[in-house]
């Protein structure tokens, strides 16, 4: 499970969520803490002042009414803020102290020294602790100086918040916030989960039609609309490369077929006619002219195998060139009298137009294969008493060398496949009962090795192939020549 896709996409979700998750707790406390201190220590300076202002009016004026009234309000911003506030004489000397609980009450406590040496020096204090175990439990505490009307110091004062309900309101945040974060989490595990589902299922798809694949069935197709550019482009490959096997094993399966086929009767027809002259079932005057039948089929074999294994050559990239010049013209002349029977049995009508001269740069060999096979299919597709067009004539740095004829042609369809391996159309190649499909797929890869081009049209009852090769470069004059 650990090695599924879908568990690495999922696991890698569920991680990033937490550590996102984690930090963005981590920075609440941290900010909730510093927010909830601040507001607290803010807090308790207001009310320092607040004081501070109006002991220096009760201390200053003597008045009993304004002592009874700076008590009362003592006692009530102890008890509505849950603080404890004490007042000193400039040396720490405890006066009045004012419990939100118990009151207000004379002491005989001090402040310690430091303390007051600090609230004195800087006019504030500010701190957290027992004030010297004036307070059971850490406090906030704050100080501030009580002054007469010309600034003179008066007395000092202290406010003090125990720190366990700052503590207590964070505690009740973080788990209200805790509570947000697992409801949270569970939440975007569940859509994580889900959304690693959906992204995988289309791998999933593409797995099962691969099984598909190897048990040989290549019809399966996966969906290509799955919402997500990098897999729907996936997708679509995916079905290329399925039609593009669905197609190369029709034409194995083809291939075979044809192989076997073209195989079996040139056998069975060399087996016959040995073992009529064998047996003495062929007169010995009529063995000629079967053994004539015999070494065609023969023939007819070796071509076949040829044609196999070059396209095996090509296939594997093995198929090497030798260039040299040559003439074009004269070894094209040579294959159209090599097919002169042929021609005059089916009263073919030639139309050669072949420059003088034409040497071009490629290996012989394979380039007279080629265009032995071009003539060839020509004369074998051409109808009864046709035209068989053939020109070559240089272009620029190319030979241009073009073969067509008259007959059915070849259909729309099949043209953009002439020139794959094992392709054998039902129409235009119906009459071909010699071939395995390979001949044009060898030509074009000649041609391209060559560095030329082949192309092929029909229309109008005219089929027409083309290519070009490479002219040779002209010789160089000898130095010494006038």
């Amino acid at each position: 499970m650990k090695r599924t896709f879908f568990a690495k996409n999922f696991i890698s979700s569920v991680i990033l969520i937490l550590v996102v998750f984690g930090l963005a707790g981590g920075t609440f406390f941290y900010q909730i803490d510093r927010y909830a201190k601040s507001e607290k220590v803010l807090q308790l300076d207001a009310t320092a002042q607040s004081i501070a202002e109006l002991t220096s009016l009760a201390v200053q004026t003597g008045d009993t009414l304004n002592v009874a009234v700076l008590d009362a309000s003592l006692k009530n911003t102890a008890k509505q803020n849950q603080m404890s506030i004490l007042l000193t004489d400039l040396s720490g000397n405890i006066l009045l102290r004012v419990e939100p609980d118990r009151g207000s009450s004379r002491d005989s406590g001090r402040i310690p020294a430091s303390v007051v040496d600090r609230l004195i020096q800087d006019q504030k204090y500010t701190g957290v602790g027992t004030l010297d175990g004036q307070f059971s439990g850490s406090h906030y505490v704050v100080g501030t100086l009580c002054e007469d009307a010309a600034g003179n110091d008066l007395a000092l004062v202290f406010i003090a918040a125990n720190s366990e309900r700052v503590v207590g309101m964070l505690q009740e945040i973080t788990q209200m916030f805790l509570i947000i974060i697992v409801i949270a989490l569970i939440g975007t595990l569940i859509v994580s989960y889900f959304l690693s589902s959906r992204m995988t299922r289309p791998l999933k798809t593409m797995a099962n039609a691969a099984k598909e694949f190897a048990a040989g069935d290549f019809s399966v197709r996966v969906p290509e609309d799955n919402h997500c550019d990098e897999i729907d482009e996936l997708a679509t490959s995916f079905n290329n490369m399925a039609r593009d096997l669905e197609q190369l094993e029709e034409l194995t399966q083809g291939f075979i077929g044809n192989v076997s086929h073209e195989f079996k009767t040139p056998m069975t027809t060399i087996s016959g006619f040995v073992d009529g002259m064998l047996d003495g079932t062929i007169p010995q005057d009529q063995q000629k002219k079967y053994l004539h039948i015999i070494s065609e089929e023969v023939k007819r074999l070796s071509r076949m195998t040829m044609s196999m294994l070059a396209a095996a050559k090509i296939q594997s990239g093995e198929l090497i060139i030798s260039p040299v010049p040559f003439d074009f013209s004269e070894m094209a002349s040579q294959i159209l009298l090599s097919f002169e029977q042929k021609i005059t049995a089916k009263n073919i009508e030639v139309d050669a137009d072949l420059a003088d001269r034409l040497m071009v740069m490629g290996d012989r060999d394979h380039v007279f294969r080629a265009v032995y096979n071009l003539v060839d299919n020509a004369v074998k597709f051409i109808n009864e008493g046709g035209t068989l067009r053939v020109t070559a004539y240089p272009a620029g740095a190319f030979c241009e060398f073009s073969i067509s004829n008259t007959g059915d042609g070849i259909a729309p369809e099949d043209i953009p496949h002439v020139f794959d391996r094992f392709y054998k159309t039902d129409r235009s190649r119906s009459r071909d009962r010699s071939g395995a499909g390979l001949g044009l797929y060898i030509v074009k890869n000649i041609i391209n090795l060559h560095g030329g081009d082949i192309s092929v049209r029909s229309d109008g009852g005219e089929t027409e192939f083309s290519f070009t090769l490479p002219l040779a470069p002209a010789a160089k004059p000898p130095k010494n020549a006038k």
